[in-house]
């Protein structure tokens, strides 16, 4: 019986396009590395490598790591260089990141999921790619009157050493939440990086309207639907809790 649910962030709870994201995210990044001196093109670029060296982390190091390391040596940055840069992401991410709220779809359904879930007494994890800095989780989040408090864990470039699609990253989440497979729902908008899970026995349901990324070949199964219809088979949860109650 499922008593654990995973949820995806962009394109999932967030209701928004990812190229829409990421166009209006970089566009204001790119004002950070201005400030600090450095070139644009050679300071998006060492973004994108240092992005690329967490995407294809072998659990070794922490993401984070993987990130500036990359980035430092793209850039040929001192240790006192990257704390800088570091300090000044970090102080974008709670302020000007902000901004990006605007292409957002306003709906309250994502919110109402979530606590409905906690409510009732399920385990619920924010499962986001940890591609980011828990506090540009944290502003990401507010987007949708929710907080990283309000989730038993969440995944962040800090205290994650894999990335989806890797099952790495779907094996940590079981390890640190103390789960079994099939104890847990992963739902997300992406079949290559969120239905995945399935293959490790995690019950799986893609949310229709923003979905990105290749569909799944092979025999895995998921359910499939809006969030108003994750909400209805959410219902079903609750029967089968009142049952065995």
């Amino acid at each position: 019986m499922v008593n654990t649910v995973l949820f995806d962030l962009d394109g999932t709870l967030l209701r928004m396009g990812q190229k829409e994201f990421l166009d209006a995210y970089i566009s204001r990044l790119s004002k950070i590395f201005d400030r600090l001196g450095y070139e644009s093109k050679p300071a998006i670029d060492a973004l994108w490598a240092g992005t690329y060296a967490m995407a294809k982390n072998d659990g070794l190091k922490l993401n984070k790591e993987r990130f500036w390391n990359t980035f430092s040596k793209c850039l040929n940055l001192s240790e006192k260089d990257v704390a800088a840069a570091e300090a000044a992401c970090d102080s974008f991410y709670t302020k000007e990141f902000d901004e990006v709220k605007s292409i957002v779809e306003s709906s309250d359904i994502s919110t109402e999921l979530v606590r409905d879930m906690i409510e009732r007494g399920f385990q619920v994890v924010l499962a986001t790619n940890p591609l980011f800095p828990a506090c540009a989780v944290e502003t990401r989040l507010s987007w949708i009157n929710l907080s990283i408090s309000d989730f038993s864990h969440v995944t962040h470039y800090g205290n994650s050493s894999f990335c989806k699609p890797n099952l790495g990253y779907y094996e940590q989440i079981l390890k640190t939440v103390k789960r079994e497979p099939h104890e847990c729902l992963m739902v997300g908008n992406n079949p290559s990086e969120d239905m995945i899970a399935c293959s490790l026995g995690i019950e799986g349901f893609l949310v229709s309207g923003y979905v990105e990324g290749e569909t799944l070949s092979g025999d895995l199964e998921y359910r499939e639907g809006s969030l108003e219809d994750l909400a209805v088979y959410f219902e079903s949860f609750r029967l089968i809790t009142h049952e065995n109650a």
